[in-house]
Formats: C-alpha cells, structure tokens, sequence
C-alpha cells in the first residue's frame, strides 16, 4: 500500500516529545497512565476499568478504540466488571459516532492475536469506526493509499463532545 505523507501527525505517532510513552506495560496502559492531558494522547473516555482512545493510524476519521486499562489478551481473560464496562463503553462509542459523524453505518469489531491482524496483540481493544456506502474511493481502491479529512485533534473534540453522559 502507498503512502500520503503527513507531516502533522508524527507527534502522535512518534509520542508528543518524538517519544512513544516509555515505561512498563502495553502501549495502551502506558498511553493511559502517561500523565499528559486526554486531548493531547486522544483519550476520548475513561472509565473504572475500561477507556476509549483514537486510533493512531485510523480507517477513517472518528475510528475509536475501547479496551480495557490493564493488558489483557484474551477475551476470556477479562473480569465480569471489564466485560461488562468493556461492552457498556463499546455501546456508548457506537453512540458518539452515529452523533459526531452521522455515518451510514458502523463498523465494531476486534482482531485477537497477530494472525488475526491485532496491531497491539498484548492488549485487546474494540474497533468502533464510521463507515459509509462508497467510501471505498478512488485513492483507496487504485492507489492502495487513504486519505483522511480530518485531523486526529478534531476527531478527538467532536467524540469528546458527542460521548453520553
């Protein structure tokens, strides 16, 4: 697949001080426990046993992550409290999508394990993105290449703004 260079989101990529957040655990509990302000490591929700957070590399705009705060793997391997709050937040992240962005349809998923195709195999996480008819484009579909309208900042407010109570 092709590449659009942007510049602009390095600092996320690369950790706002061109670091990923240092420490011990996942890349998830290290985002979470990093002390920097939400809107700066795009933390739309936190919750007593699970968060919600942007993707860094996204599908599309608006494409949220729900996981639990500590590493976990497997789904059997979840409390009944982080299952349960896992599911509650996924529902409340479907919500704030259809708010924010109005799509057509969602996509909710979750890949477990490296064959599956799970970015961060060590901490599981829920997909919950806006899809719409067609936006497989031109770009994406010729030049294996993805475009997204918006920065992750933006998405970031209008999830934050959209999140129920």
């Amino acid at each position: 697949m092709e590449r659009l260079w942007a510049g602009w989101r390095s600092a996320y990529v690369g950790g706002l001080d061109g670091r990923p957040p240092t420490g011990e655990g996942s890349l998830f509990e290290r985002i979470l426990r990093s002390g920097l302000p939400d809107d700066e490591t795009y933390v739309v929700w936190r919750g007593e046993q699970c968060s919600a957070l942007l993707n860094a590399y996204p599908y599309t705009s608006g494409h949220l992550m729900v996981l639990p705060n500590r590493a976990i793997a497997e789904l059997d391997d979840l409390s009944e409290a982080e299952a349960d709050e896992l599911w509650a937040a996924t529902r409340r992240a479907v919500r704030a999508v259809r708010a924010a962005y109005r799509p057509e349809g969602v996509n909710v998923g979750l890949n477990l394990g490296l064959a599956a195709g799970a970015g961060v195999p060590d901490h599981l996480h829920v997909h919950v993105l806006p899809r719409w008819s067609g936006d497989t484009n031109f770009t994406t579909a010729v030049a294996e290449a993805r475009v997204l309208p918006e920065p992750l900042g933006v998405s970031w407010e209008r999830l934050v703004a959209a999140w129920p109570g």
